[in-house]
């Protein structure tokens, strides 16, 4: 006889319980810190008629983006290290990782539209505005948190229709794919095969037109006279590169492998790293450094 599991605890962090302040007090101020830096940056954007153009349609929706990923996730750390409250219902496993996939996912599609925008303003700037004009820039955007959607309502349906049994202890400090695959007492192979699959399909898909858009942009850069803009160039996108491949290489490390090869201890670090640094580092990145959105936040302060 089986008994079904109808709640989860989340282990990740319950074994360091001697560092469990400092460690609630280091992730509350990372999240803090990460809310201030988009929040502004969103406000910037949606106020100022100077940054009204799609390269900032498209940051708006990145700091929408990292301001969800962390509270998805982070919040309920927090809870697990002040409070010890480690349980979590059925119901909000299956929406903490349907929400967290959702957003992983659209921002990979969103990175390489955004990668795809860089190139057409670098490589063909007389065109630009043709090309990636605001209504296409709609339906790009609409594209990616519809297809990020999708996505995770396949992945998490694939997960939530196995069954749990026997343990109930999710080894992570929230719901994923990895460590519920290896909770389920039910066979995986067939599930593990499509996420696989689809996983690396359009992951793999966006990776590519990603690295080639840089790729070209950065032939472009090679081709400019002037040392001075060429440094200022390579700064900048070797600084976008740099995070693009930390959050491609993490979120594909996590989802695109076999179960077996599953490994708490390294997975908490690497989820980590896609799920609470790259969120507090794209604002710095893509736009806290960029004059333009330092002007417009200046003015938002002068004006309250």
């Amino acid at each position: 006889n089986l008994s079904v599991v109808s709640e989860f605890v989340l282990v990740g962090l319950s074994d360091a319980p001697e560092i469990r302040l400092l460690l609630f007090v280091l992730f509350l101020v990372i999240y803090l810190a990460t809310l201030a830096g988009n929040i502004s940056i969103l406000v910037a954007i949606s106020t100022d008629s100077r940054l009204h153009n799609p390269m900032y349609f498209f940051l708006g929706n990145l700091s929408l983006l990292d301001l969800l990923c962390p509270t998805i996730t982070v919040l309920k750390m927090l809870e697990v290290l002040l409070l010890e409250d480690k349980v979590i219902s059925f119901t909000g496993c299956l929406l903490q990782l349907f929400f967290l996939i959702d957003v992983v996912g659209t921002e990979i599609f969103l990175l390489a539209v955004m990668a795809y925008d860089r190139y057409v303003a670098v490589c063909h700037p007389l065109q630009y505005m043709n090309v990636v004009s605001l209504k296409l820039c709609a339906h790009l955007a609409l594209g990616t948190w519809v297809l990020g959607f999708f996505n995770s309502l396949l992945h998490t349906s694939l997960i939530f229709t196995l069954f749990f049994c026997d343990s109930n202890e999710v080894d992570q400090y929230y719901c994923d794919i990895p460590p519920m695959l290896a909770l389920s007492c039910s066979p995986t192979y067939s599930r593990e095969l499509v996420i696989l699959t689809v996983a690396g399909v359009l992951g793999g898909g966006a990776f590519v037109v990603t690295l080639i858009s840089y790729i070209y942009i950065l032939l472009a850069i090679l081709q400019m006279k002037s040392s001075e803009s060429r440094h200022k160039a390579f700064s900048t996108c070797g600084s976008h590169l740099t995070v693009v491949c930390l959050f491609y290489g993490t979120t594909i490390r996590t989802y695109v492998r076999p179960s077996t090869t599953y490994s708490p201890h390294q997975d908490r670090i690497v989820s980590m790293l896609y799920g609470i640094l790259t969120p507090l580092l794209n604002p710095i990145i893509y736009s806290l450094r960029n004059k333009e959105v330092h002007c417009a936040l200046r003015r938002v302060v002068s004006q309250v």
